[in-house]
């Protein structure tokens, strides 16, 4: 199998399995999973509710693939990127089949993401991972006010 099928079976495998995600899930809650920049904080909430229950990461395995398939959708959708499947070296470096490429040709692995998030908590956010992916910024914390000095 030459690179290209490769890549096409890794992008039609993705799109279906985040379809499926956001198909399964709108049909029993209003979650707002539309692949819009904003629902990646939706992902980043589901992702810190599953960790606030104490879920174990075998447990929550499926769910946090189909998240990843998905946060890599919306990097598809709105940065113009494409899914790949890694090749032996780049397997071993993301800890992933497949994962995405930007215009640029950045490599991203939106399935490793979430899991870190999981896994670290708020260090990690897929919303990050979308601003970092488009050359954004990343946001300054909001600047604590001084002492008040004298009148």
């Amino acid at each position: 199998m030459g690179v290209r099928t490769r890549h096409a079976t890794a992008d039609l495998r993705m799109r279906r399995c985040a379809a499926e995600f956001v198909r399964r899930v709108s049909a029993r809650s209003r979650l707002p999973l539309d692949y819009s920049v904003d629902s990646l904080g939706v992902v980043d909430f589901i992702v810190d509710e599953m960790r606030g229950e104490g879920r174990e990461p075998a447990d929550a395995g499926r769910v946090l693939f189909e998240l990843g398939a998905y946060t890599g959708e919306v990097l598809v959708r709105r940065v113009g990127a494409v899914w790949v499947e890694f090749d032996p070296e780049q397997r071993e470096l993301f800890g992933r089949p497949v994962g995405v490429r930007t215009p640029d040709g950045r490599l991203w692995n939106p399935l490793g993401k979430v899991v870190r998030r999981f896994e670290t908590g708020g260090r990690e956010s897929v919303r990050a991972l979308y601003r970092e992916a488009r050359g954004l910024p990343r946001p300054s914390p909001p600047r604590r006010p001084g002492p008040v000095r004298g009148r």
